[in-house]
């Protein structure tokens, strides 16, 4: 299927508009239409369905979505696989959720950079699309901090992660620090749990978010406590901005690499993961 009818129906499902998918995409607004007939043509489905301006995705174009998402991906890594430099032997796709790159995965990056042979490709996004896209082999390998329930699927622990609360003043406990303001970092299932455990009466957070460096800018900026990477936090933490928070729990979060099981044994990926395993002070 034509890849450009995909493309310019993710930007009409992105913006809800044809006039500005148009914009966007450098085309007429009548060339833009003309693509969603003809791709719901080729389909013989509707994907949009049109009531005076309010334009809304029909069941049929929720489910091509992200079908869409994945063809699009996967004529990009095709480009990229074919067009590598004589001194560039592989494509390499690594994804991770968007408070692993915070936490760990971006200082160790160079190493991955440096290897011989390789070109990579970096990408986050949630979980769940990075278990599709390795299924859909359009990505190597997904850093995760929950194991994929799929058998398909090979996964192993290849670093952890240490989170410590951190606050934007000095405190003797938890509840003071969370007096401050508390923005609720989403480190997944393990922590949710461990957090309810440990934390029984913390009040409704001032903020919640899925990655790190959002939290970190706003407990800088604005005030509060939340539990960030040690990694993450340091420089703050050595200039006085930020305080770990005496006597609230330090957790732990295992990171798990994910590929596809037939893949186990394939030089690369083996050499991929022992590198992400070294500590960072090795890269």
């Amino acid at each position: 299927m034509d890849t450009d009818l995909l493309k310019t129906f993710l930007e009409v499902a992105r913006t809800r508009h044809f006039g500005r998918a148009a914009e966007n995409l450098y085309l007429t607004q009548s060339a833009v239409s003309s693509r969603i007939r003809q791709l719901e043509g080729a389909l013989g489905v509707e994907l949009f369905s049109r009531h005076r301006n309010n334009i809304q995705l029909t069941p049929a174009g929720e489910k091509l979505t992200p079908l869409a998402e994945s063809s699009v991906v996967l004529e990009q890594r095709i480009r990229h696989e074919v067009s590598l430099g004589a001194d560039r032997h592989y494509q390499l796709a690594i994804g991770a959720t968007p408070n692993i790159w915070d936490a760990v995965l971006q200082p160790r990056m160079p190493r991955l950079l440096r290897r011989p042979g390789i070109a990579v490709s970096a990408l986050a996004h949630s979980g769940t699309t990075l278990v599709r896209q390795i299924l859909e082999r359009s990505l190597d390998l997904a850093l995760v901090f929950d194991v994929p329930k799929v058998d398909e699927l090979a996964s192993q622990v290849v670093m952890d992660v240490t989170l410590h609360m951190v606050a934007s003043q000095p405190c003797d406990d938890w509840s003071m620090a969370a007096e401050l303001g508390y923005v609720w970092v989403d480190w997944g299932t393990s922590f949710r749990m461990q957090h309810a455990q440990a934390l029984k009466d913390m009040p409704a957070p001032v903020l919640t978010t899925n990655t790190g460096r959002i939290a970190l800018d706003s407990i800088v900026s604005e005030g509060g406590a939340a539990y960030l990477p040690a990694g993450l936090a340091e420089p703050w933490l050595q200039q006085g901005s930020l305080h770990r928070v005496a006597n609230a729990p330090v957790m732990t979060r295992h990171v798990y690499a994910s590929y596809l099981q037939s893949r186990k044994d394939e030089p690369l990926i083996l050499d991929v993961l022992q590198q992400l395993s070294q500590p960072e002070t090795s890269a």
